[in-house]
C-alpha cells in the first residue's frame, strides 16, 4: 500500500484556482470548524501563530479527511523542523523566506528521502505510515510531498527564475507584507510598487507551469492576482475574520 495521494498537488498541476485561508488560532476546535466551510485548503501556520509539533499535529487530525487539503506554514526551512512535520503527516508544506536556488535545492532535499534528499526515516512511529499500517511508505512518500516556497524579499524576486527552474518545487508563494517592508513600504502592502512586483511574480511563477500563490484579503487585490495568474489564493486569516466580526457586532450594540 503507498503513501496517500496528494489531492492538492494534483490539483495544483492543472488548471484550478484553489482558494483557502490561514489558521492562526492555533486550537484543533476552530480548524476543524474552517475545514467544514467548503475551502479547498487550510494553512495551518506555525510562523506567525502559536503553533508547536503537537498543536499542528492535533489541527492536522481533525482537517483530515474533512475536504479542504491542510498545508502547514513552518517557522523556517530548519530540517529537523521539516522532517517532524512530514512525520507528523503533513504532505504539503509552505517554508518562508525563501531567497535563492540553493536555499531552495536544501529545501527540497529535507523534504525527501534518498537517494533525493536526506530526510531522517523514522516513519514507523510517525502518523504519516499510520504507525507502520502503510508498508510501502518510505518507497512512495517522495511522489506525494507538495512543496511550495515563500518569495518574500527583493533577493527573492532576484532569484525567482533560478527557483521556478528547480524541479521538486511545486509552486511559490509570494508574501506581500514581507515585501513590501523589504522594498521600503512597511505596512503599505498596497503600495504601486509592491503591488506591481506581486503581479509580475505571479506572471512568471505561473507561465513556469508552477502553481502561484497568494495571499490577499480584500476582494480587488484577490482578483487582480487571480488574473495576474495566483491558482493558490488564500483569501482569509481565521485572527483577522474572528476579531472583525466580534468588534463590528460590538460596535452595532454600541450604538
Amino acid at each position: 500500500m503507498p503513501a496517500p495521494l496528494n489531492i492538492l498537488k494534483q490539483r495544483l498541476s492543472g488548471d484550478e484556482v484553489l482558494h483557502g485561508i490561514w489558521l492562526g488560532l492555533a486550537d484543533p476546535y476552530t480548524a476543524e470548524i474552517a475545514a467544514t466551510a467548503g475551502f479547498d485548503w487550510l494553512l495551518i501556520d506555525g510562523e506567525h501563530a502559536p503553533n508547536d509539533i503537537p498543536s499542528l499535529s492535533a489541527q492536522l487530525a481533525v482537517i483530515d479527511g474533512r475536504g479542504p487539503a491542510p498545508v502547514i506554514r513552518l517557522p523556517d526551512d530548519d530540517p529537523v523542523k521539516i522532517k517532524q512535520a512530514l512525520d507528523i503527516g503533513a504532505q504539503s508544506l509552505l517554508i518562508p523566506m525563501v531567497d535563492s536556488a540553493e536555499q531552495a535545492e536544501r529545501i527540497y532535499r529535507a523534504t525527501r528521502y534518498a537517494p533525493e534528499g536526506f530526510r531522517g526515516v523514522g516513519s514507523s512511529l510517525a502518523r504519516a505510515s499510520r504507525f507502520g499500517a502503510i508498508p510501502d511508505y518510505l518507497t512512495t512518500a517522495n511522489d506525494q510531498i507538495c512543496l511550495i516556497l515563500q518569495v518574500e524579499s527583493v533577493k527573492g524576486l532576484a532569484a525567482l527564475d533560478a527557483i521556478l527552474a528547480l524541479p521538486g518545487v511545486d509552486g511559490v508563494f509570494i508574501g506581500p507584507a514581507d515585501l513590501a517592508a523589504d522594498m521600503g513600504h512597511l505596512g503599505h502592502a498596497a503600495h504601486p510598487d509592491v503591488r506591481a512586483a506581486v503581479f509580475d511574480a505571479l506572471t512568471r511563477i505561473r507561465a513556469s507551469g508552477k502553481a502561484a500563490g497568494v495571499l490577499a484579503t480584500e476582494a480587488g487585490f484577490i482578483a487582480e492576482c487571480r488574473k495576474a495568474g495566483a491558482n493558490f489564493l488564500g483569501v482569509g486569516i481565521d485572527v483577522t475574520i474572528l476579531s472583525g466580526a466580534l468588534r463590528a457586532l460590538a460596535a452595532q450594540m454600541r450604538g
